[in-house]
């Protein structure tokens, strides 16, 4: 019996081989690119240690060098040359004085990763083992976490040890990394509104956490509504997150805003609450009130919004009821972090 093929689908021999073009075509962009930024880190931190090293007439500069650089460099090229960075292009070129000595199967974040190993013997292992063995950047890490080259050295039962090291490295994820979903490389190449697309992400994947959060409260949350808009006469608003809390009889709106928080996210928030309660309180309802969560990766945030003939019902009754701002802070930190972490190991090669 003759097997028939779908008429409406792609002949599989021709889509399997565009398939395979296309990720060998991204795997050999992305070693491009990689090799191109390790040489251009390495010549950073090469200008960097000669400058230093010019002289009394450049001693002056001392530990001011590498902030001056930094701001001039992020306000042309991004955050890939903030000082935290430069340091490391520093450091880089003190452990790798020879360029020509250097992997290039490597990327910028195994050299990282490679700089954390004080031992030179070590490292210059660690980096040798991570290009023949074609290791991600999570594959060295683990690595160097489990002192995989000293426990080598001490065995002796290096087979085993081996082994079970191989076996743990194919256990890991091994979705090649996009260009798209890497913050290292779109720093370095300084991509348009990447920075930005990255921080969306990670801002609808708090909302999601925190809608399921205050559902699983339980205290009377009804959701309501994921961005709303909300409208003047000449400009349309969006609140992230809108709920009811039928003890309360009250609208709970949520913003969230990533980033230092301003006078401008406190006004707007207020504005908000203004406007909810002239368009969308019912009569029987009691005035609506916001909570303006800014996530910021040193210390979140959280602020209730209250108009001021609103304070007194928000003291005595809406505090008995919604969550405290310690609570809210807590979940926004373990959210971020667990989201964060998924995405490194997304990102990973």
């Amino acid at each position: 019996m003759t097997r028939m093929t779908n008429p409406l689908l792609p002949p599989a021999e021709l889509l399997e081989a565009l398939r395979k073009l296309i990720q060998q075509g991204r795997q050999q962009a992305l070693r491009a690119v990689d090799m191109v930024q390790v040489q251009t880190c390495w010549q950073v931190g090469r200008h960097i240690v000669e400058f230093e090293q010019g002289g009394e007439s450049r001693a002056s500069y001392g530990k001011k060098l590498l902030p001056r650089l930094a701001e001039v460099l992020t306000q042309e090229y991004g955050k890939g040359f903030d000082a935290s960075n430069l340091r490391y292009m520093r450091l880089f070129y003190q452990a790798f004085p020879m360029c020509d000595a250097l992997r290039h199967e490597l990327s910028w974040t195994h050299y990282r990763l490679l700089l954390r190993v004080s031992d030179e013997k070590a490292r210059q292992w660690y980096m040798n083992e991570a290009a023949a063995q074609n290791w991600s950047s999570r594959a060295l890490d683990r690595q160097i976490n489990t002192l995989y080259f000293e426990r080598l050295l001490l065995s002796s039962d290096k087979t085993s040890v081996t082994e079970e090291a191989n076996t743990n490295i194919a256990a890991l994820p091994q979705t090649p990394r996009e260009f798209v979903r890497d913050p290292v490389l779109l720093e370095f190449l300084g991509l348009p509104g990447m920075g930005k697309l990255l921080e969306s992400k990670l801002e609808q994947a708090l909302m999601d956490k925190l809608q399921g959060f205050l559902l699983e409260l339980g205290k009377g949350f009804a959701f309501v509504a994921r961005q709303q808009r909300i409208s003047t006469e000449t400009k349309d608003f969006y609140i992230d997150l809108v709920f009811y809390n039928y003890l309360l009889k009250c609208f709970v709106l949520i913003d969230l805003k990533t980033g230092d928080l301003t006078h401008q996210d406190v006004g707007q928030m207020d504005m908000y609450v203004r406007m909810y309660d002239d368009l969308r309180r019912g009569s029987d309802d009691n005035p609506s009130v916001g909570i303006l969560l800014c996530d910021h990766k040193d210390q979140a945030l959280v602020r209730y919004s209250v108009l001021n003939d609103s304070e007194q019902i928000f003291a005595s009754k809406y505090r008995l009821v919604l969550p405290t701002e310690e609570e809210l802070r807590a979940e926004i930190a373990r959210e971020r972090e667990a989201i964060e972490d998924g995405r490194r190991n997304e990102d990973a090669e």
